[in-house]
């Protein structure tokens, strides 16, 4: 019996490797992209708005030479200057203060958008140890826009931050004419109703996310934005294609 389980073994791993290796297609190619390291001018650039118990001429923003000593190791000597977006602000009075930091073009707000679906976003933020709360926004395919919480902003110095992005936001449309991207709106930070708002500051670096790039792309994929010519109007004419 044991003889016999032996030659069914070795016959079972003879034809194991009788079998043509085959590569088979994968539907997944995970990916970090950079959104904005801030040390080179990007395709937009950046705005910050306020509640409205702001002081007058704040808020303030203004990029500095700096960055997280993580980074160091991955900041070459032929790289342009590292650089950090910082924002400076102070409130009249306690309370339910904000203020959002975000892309614009043109002197107007853009929305960055996201390729693939994203898992993560991540980035460096430097807290001064204020009772703050960070906040995400992000637009889903439907044009909603969603709050993702980025923790509390008690610490000192620099840290990386990590957001799952949750399942339930719809990141493409189902439909072809629907919108192509879930897209960035920007940072907002919150004060806490008691704590101090005299004079805050708050820098950001490295800002980027995970993704799966081909995670919409499908067989005749290129077919989807086809140009058939569109009339202006609509007819009811028909037309025959020999």
């Amino acid at each position: 019996m044991k003889k016999g389980v032996v030659i069914l073994g070795g016959l079972i791993l003879g034809l194991a490797f009788c079998v043509p290796a085959v590569a088979q297609p994968s539907s997944k190619a995970v990916e970090t992209i950079v959104i904005d390291n801030f040390d080179t001018d990007a395709e937009w650039s950046w705005s910050v708005q306020s509640s409205r118990f702001v002081a007058e001429g704040y808020p303030i923003l203004k990029k500095f030479e700096g960055i997280p000593n993580s980074l160091i190791p991955y900041h070459k000597d032929s790289d342009p200057a590292a650089m950090v977006l910082g924002v400076k602000t102070k409130y009249d009075r306690k309370g339910d203060n904000w203020f959002e930091v975000f892309p614009s073009k043109d002197d107007k707000a853009f929305e960055i958008p996201f390729v693939g679906t994203v898992t993560q976003v991540d980035f460096w933020v430097w807290g001064a140890n204020y009772n703050y709360r960070l906040e995400l926004l992000v637009r889903d395919a439907d044009g909603r826009v969603h709050t993702l919480k980025a923790g509390n902003l008690m610490f000192s110095g620099w840290k990386n931050v990590v957001v799952n992005v949750p399942g339930y936001i719809r990141q493409h449309s189902r439909i072809r004419s629907g919108r192509t991207n879930m897209t960035f709106v920007g940072f907002r930070i919150r004060t806490d109703a008691n704590e101090a708002v005299d004079d805050y500051v708050i820098y950001f670096d490295q800002l980027k996310y995970t993704t799966n790039t081909l995670s919409t792309v499908y067989d005749g994929y290129a077919l989807k934005d086809a140009d058939f010519g569109d009339p202006d109007t609509t007819s009811g004419n028909s037309e025959t294609v020999q």
